[in-house]
């Protein structure tokens, strides 16, 4: 991973000390030395030194010889997020459409080829698959990740979906072709749908939240669980009310954009 920066400010051991922390996971929770150091191509001398500097900042943590994440590391994450304002933006919404539809509702952001999890309202029900923010999955196989992918040119998309998934799970395999159709349909009529793709007994569809220059910059979805409602159901009972929820955030985003700025 380090030493692929080719700009003249590039700062070497900063790049490598966020290496360190993603090489972190749900599957590696707990890390060795010797395994960071594979994990993230670095000498076990320096991949040490970060790790005891990251250990002095509260970022990680060691015993019986293993290394791990603390809580400390949501900061970062919560950091983007409030830069945003977009999760006190969109709680409200979420809340009120999860009310509405007793389903549960959530936002993602595009990352590489992955959508990442950045606001969730969940309702208690058994699914395939567990979510909480910071949750990523391919975006070929999501709703949500299908809305992102339909937002963008042909060269960003092709530069998207290049990368490798960080997502943990086996990377996608889909047909090019079919998928820029179905792309091609889903930035027309303004929402995705994907049944049972990413696992099954989960259903879900997505719409765009663009902000106040109409720039897609998130997606928001209803998931439901397939064997209890069905694509009728969710496309015509639920899509309404997630459109104008997507809208709401919208409308608040854009006037959050638009807020005097205090020096």
């Amino acid at each position: 991973m380090a030493g692929r920066g080719t700009g003249p400010d590039f700062v070497e051991a900063l790049a490598r000390g966020l290496d360190v922390l993603t090489c972190f996971d749900a599957h590696r929770r707990e890390l060795t030395l010797a395994e960071i150091a594979t994990a993230t191509g670095l000498a076990r001398p320096t991949a040490r030194r970060l790790l005891l500097t990251l250990e002095e900042l509260g970022y990680v943590r060691t015993g019986d010889g293993r290394f791990a994440l603390t809580p400390r590391v949501l900061r970062l994450g919560a950091a983007y997020a409030a830069s945003l304002g977009l999760w006190e933006m969109a709680r409200p919404h979420l809340e009120t459409l999860v009310a509405r539809t007793g389903e549960s509702s959530s936002m993602t952001q595009l990352d590489g080829s992955d959508i990442v999890y950045v606001a969730r309202v969940a309702v208690p029900k058994i699914i395939a698959l567990r979510v909480d923010i910071g949750t990523r999955f391919p975006a070929v196989p999501t709703s949500q990740g299908k809305v992102l992918l339909a937002a963008l040119d042909d060269d960003a998309r092709g530069a998207v979906l290049a990368e490798p998934t960080r997502s943990g799970l086996p990377a996608p395999e889909y047909d090019a072709a079919a998928l820029a159709e179905e792309l091609r349909t889903v930035r027309a009529r303004g929402w995705a749908l994907a049944d049972e793709e990413l696992a099954r007994g989960i259903r879900s569809v997505a719409v765009p939240v663009r902000d106040g220059d109409g720039v897609v910059r998130a997606a928001m979805n209803v998931t439901v669980h397939a064997a209890e409602t069905s694509v009728e159901t969710l496309t015509g009972d639920y899509l309404p009310m997630l459109l104008h929820a997507a809208s709401e955030v919208a409308a608040d985003w854009s006037l959050w954009q638009g807020r005097p700025q205090v020096g």
